[in-house]
């Protein structure tokens, strides 16, 4: 049962704040060329969040 906590911690912070993530940005009306900047940025920074939360969290 200790080994499903962990991945079902990170699982469930990743999909919080990437969906949190995905309604700012559907939200802010950006009007860029290419939108998959911005969520190429998003995940990116969603992944580093998720991380460093599942330390902090872990600990």
């Amino acid at each position: 049962m200790k080994k499903l906590v962990g991945p079902l911690r990170r699982a469930l912070i990743y999909g919080l704040i990437s969906y949190g993530g995905l309604v700012l940005i559907n939200n802010t009306e950006l009007d860029l060329p290419n939108m998959w900047i911005a969520y190429l940025l998003m995940f990116i920074g969603v992944y580093v969040l998720t991380q460093w939360l599942d330390k902090k969290l872990g600990d």
